[in-house]
């Protein structure tokens, strides 16, 4: 009997187990159309999700449906805006609630979403996108029954970013890594929700921003009143950041907008509150530090928030005669005293004022206070303020746990008033911007990664003036460099406040700039170890101009002499005007453009070489060495000017595969040196008339374009001695080259053999043949050149020429002897005979031409085949 109860049993469990696994695939599309079907009777948006999934396993003994990759896209006129965004949306209901038929409603019970994003924004007109709602005139006609009805007993999100955007005012905040859970009986007109929440909290208005990842946790039960639409706070507990907090009274939603009755305060009056408004990341465990004196904050929020009107509220921030120590620093912050007042009295966003009263502490002797009164925030924020006191910037990492590498040092003093507009601020209303007083910075020492060299402030001074503030002293050292600055900032209020360019104009003196000791490319380690080096970027708040003279400046291997000029930095800019400086024996001008703004660095100069040093420079200088590497064998100097663009690497140097340009050149009382060139050793071995020592170079031009790292040379001529040599053609930075060499040789440069022959001919004919054109091409590398040339067959064309005019020249002396031979007139004028001595043996033209013949070849085979002939 029991065998069949435990087969049944099983047989049972089996069915269900298959039931529950098989119900999904044949409720999926009913539920897949109801979403749809809901969403597009509803809402005036484009509805997209990926799918939907049904189990009964995850929820048992509910269904569990997943929504994946829901969004609302907005149409006009916010068209293609995201309203809605979730990556997964769950809901639970009853089992039995899959079996109800067409036109019943579906009663759900819970719901949560995941790595949500929600985007509520008003434009300028002050239209909300969220406004999605189906109007009435749009309206189809409505179905008999609603799919969904709302039965919810608890509901969650988690990771969701709300964001708030208002274009009319200027404002933004944004809610992020929200998770927010909530249990109630929806179905029920009154109920107590309890909810927990977190949330990191930014808040900007006006470009200023108030509140930059502010931790938020508030856990509270709402009493709900779904018929008034009333929350009252009960039992509740909020942080921001470590600062607890405490609520009573209630929100309610009325027709025109929001009704607040809410007063809010800290639960006790320990100063250890105050340390918790400061960010656990920064601030320790506050609960180990000793603390004496109060601290509180009251306030209360009453009013409609309608679209004209705010709550009015009062909110005192206050403490007396505090002090507070850490247990692991030898130094405590005393006399501590704050009294801010932050009040509404009308409901006018405008007549909101925060009123600090005063804020004063001290660290050992030194004493600072302040105090500040903003009005009209809404419109155009007034800001009275007065600083004065001074800080041992050593004394903070002992009284407060800063995260530093390495401590600070130095002396700040202050004694400044200002007061100003928003409005000036922006408009650059410099003369509506009252201010007043000095701060002053001695002795501060500070090392961090950001930093190629620790940076040494010796003396800095800054005056505030009616119009601009004064940079009247600025003493610094970093590595082995030393720097003074003095000039003016005409827009600090700007850039502190509303993020604006920061203009000034400087003057810059050195004894000694190593540019190491200044920048120095960020590396990052990601997180499979990889290192990464970043190029160094010029900041795109700057707008100033530098007027700086520099007795040494050491860059990479140069050792710069004199330098001067003026440099303007702008939208991530260098542009340098007239720099000049003494280098490789010389001096080099420069003008042209550095630029960041890209991903890739880039540059734009033009250059100007004065009598500089050939060997040193082209050496020294990779790009130099690139465009002209023959260069390194010439002794002398150079005057040039170089036009070139093209791409920096991280390290701020020239990428050669991507410069192009132009450069000219004269060349001044130079040398060569024929043993340090493969070229030139290949060159003067196959041209044996040539000295490269003795070639003279003085005054030689030449000009070259280079592009894709191949350099042009525009055909230019060298004289060596009589000879003429044209050179041109090209080489890439590869060392790779294709030359074109065309000579003028003098015939004397051949051999004593065919000067001989030459002597034969008569003056008229020996004008002809004076030199003869060789034609060369050096090709390969610099280190591996190959050199050909026709000189052979120019020497073999010469010959023939010479036995051709030889020939011709005895051909008609023989015809001229025979003639007077048969006349019988040779000589003999006077009709008498000579008597001829037969035992005389005489050549005959045929004989004669033949040696001339014999003579040429020798001449050709003692060329090429003989000795170099020593000039």
């Amino acid at each position: 009997m029991l065998k069949k109860v435990l087969k049944g049993l099983g047989i049972f469990l089996l069915v269900t187990i298959i039931a529950l696994a098989a119900a999904p695939y044949l409720f999926k599309d009913k539920i897949k159309e109801m979403i749809a079907k809901t969403l597009n009777e509803n809402v005036n948006a484009n509805i997209a999700f990926e799918d939907v999934d049904l189990s009964l396993f995850k929820s048992f003994p509910q269904a569990h449906v997943t929504i994946d990759k829901l969004s609302i896209i907005n149409k006009a006129p916010f068209a293609g805006d995201t309203l809605l965004y979730a990556g997964e949306t769950n809901v639970t209901m009853s089992v039995k609630e899959l079996f109800k038929g067409d036109g019943e409603t579906m009663s759900l019970e819970s719901f949560s979403a995941v790595n949500g994003i929600v985007n509520i924004i008003f434009n300028k007109e002050g239209v909300g996108n969220f406004d999605i709602a189906i109007k009435e005139a749009e309206e189809k006609k409505p179905s008999d029954s609603k799919p969904f009805s709302l039965d919810i007993q608890k509901y969650g999100v988690e990771n969701l970013k709300f964001s708030y955007i208002d274009e009319g005012s200027n404002m933004k905040m944004v809610l992020d890594s929200i998770y927010h859970e909530g249990k109630g009986n929806f179905a029920a007109q009154k109920l107590d929700l309890e909810t927990k929440t977190s949330a990191k909290l930014y808040f900007e208005m006006e470009k200023m921003n108030y509140m930059n990842n502010v931790g938020i946790t508030l856990d509270a039960i709402l009493g709900i009143d779904l018929e008034k639409s009333k929350y009252e706070f009960k039992d509740n507990k909020a942080l921001i950041n470590q600062l607890p907090l405490e609520f009573n009274g209630f929100i309610q939603m009325v027709e025109a907008g929001q009704t607040y009755d809410l007063t809010f305060k800290t639960p006790t009056s320990d100063f250890k509150n105050f340390l918790g408004l400061v960010p656990a990341a920064y601030s320790g465990d506050i609960n180990k530090v000793k603390t004496s004196g109060q601290f509180s904050v009251d306030g209360k929020v009453k009013g409609n928030l309608t679209e004209t009107t705010i709550p009015t509220f009062d909110v005192k921030i206050a403490s007396n005669n505090a002090s507070f120590q850490y247990p692991d620093l030898p130094k405590s912050v005393n006399n501590i005293v704050i009294n801010t007042h932050i009040v509404n009295e009308t409901g006018a966003m405008n007549d909101t004022y925060v009123n600090l009263h005063q804020l004063s502490f001290a660290i050992d002797q030194d004493v600072f206070n302040a105090k500040a009164i903003v009005k009209n925030i809404a419109t155009n924020a007034l800001v009275d303020a007065e600083l004065k006191g001074t800080i041992n910037l050593a004394n903070v990492t002992k009284a407060y746990p800063v995260k530093l590498d390495k401590p600070l040092t130095g002396i700040l003093k202050a004694d400044v008033k200002t007061k100003f507009d928003m409005q000036s601020v922006e408009k650059s209303q410099y003369q509506n911007i009252q201010n007043s007083g000095t701060v002053s910075l001695t002795g501060f020492n500070y090392e961090g990664p950001e930093m190629a060299k620790p940076f040494k402030i010796n003396q800095a001074a800054v005056a505030f003036n009616p119009n601009h503030i004064n940079l009247s002293q600025f003493d610094a050292k970093t590595g082995t460099s030393d720097i003074q600055i003095n000039g003016t900032l005409d827009n600090f209020y700007g850039f502190l406040f509303r993020n604006q360019i920061l203009k000034g104009n400087f003057n810059m003196n050195s004894t000694k700039l190593v540019v190491s000791d200044f920048m120095a490319p960020t590396t990052t380690t990601s997180d499979d170890g990889k290192k990464t080096t970043e190029a160094v970027k010029i900041p795109s708040f700057l707008d100033c101009s530098i007027t700086a003279k520099a007795g040494t400046v050491i860059y990479d291997n140069l050792n710069l002499k004199d330098v001067s000029g003026n440099l303007t930095i702008r939208d991530e800019a260098v542009m340098l005007n007239n720099l000049k400086m003494g280098v490789f024996g010389g001096n080099i001008g420069l003008t042209g453009t550095v630029s960041t703004k890209g991903k890739t660095p880039k540059f734009d100069m033009n250059l100007g070489l004065n009598s500089v040093n050939i060997a040193e420079s082209f050496t020294q200088l990779d790009m130099l060495k690139s465009i002209a590497p023959i260069a390194g064998v010439v002794n002398g100097k150079l005057n040039s000017t170089i036009k070139l663009s093209g791409d920096l690497q991280n390290d701020m140097t020239p990428n050669l595969k991507t410069i192009s340009g132009d450069l000219f050149g004269q060349l001044l009382s130079t040398t060569i040196n024929e043993k340090n060139s493969a070229l030139l050793t290949a060159l003067s071995s196959n041209m044996k008339f040539i000295d490269m020592s003795k070639v003279n170079l003085n005054d030689v031009k030449a000009a070259l374009s280079f592009k894709d790292g191949k350099v042009n040379v525009k055909p230019f001529d060298i004289k060596y001695q009589d000879i003429t040599v044209n050179v041109g053609g090209s080489h890439g930075f590869d060392q790779t080259m294709n030359y074109n060499l065309k000579f003028d040789v003098p015939v004397k440069y051949l051999g004593k053999e065919v000067t001989n022959l030459v002597a034969k001919l008569t003056p008229a004919d020996q004008k002809q043949i004076t030199s003869i054109p060789v034609t060369g091409l050096m090709t390969g590398n610099f280190t591996q050149p190959k050199f050909n040339s026709d000189l052979k067959q120019s020497t073999t064309n010469l010959t023939t020429q010479l036995v051709k005019m030889q020939k011709d020249k005895l051909v008609n002396q023989g015809t001229s002897a025979l003639s007077n031979l048969i006349n019988g007139t040779k000589g003999n004028n006077s009709g008498t005979t000579t008597a001829t001595d037969t035992t005389k043996t005489k050549s005959t033209p045929k004989e004669e031409i033949k040696n001339t013949i014999k003579d040429k070849a020798g001449a050709i085979k003692n060329l090429f085949g003989g000795k170099k002939k020593e000039e």
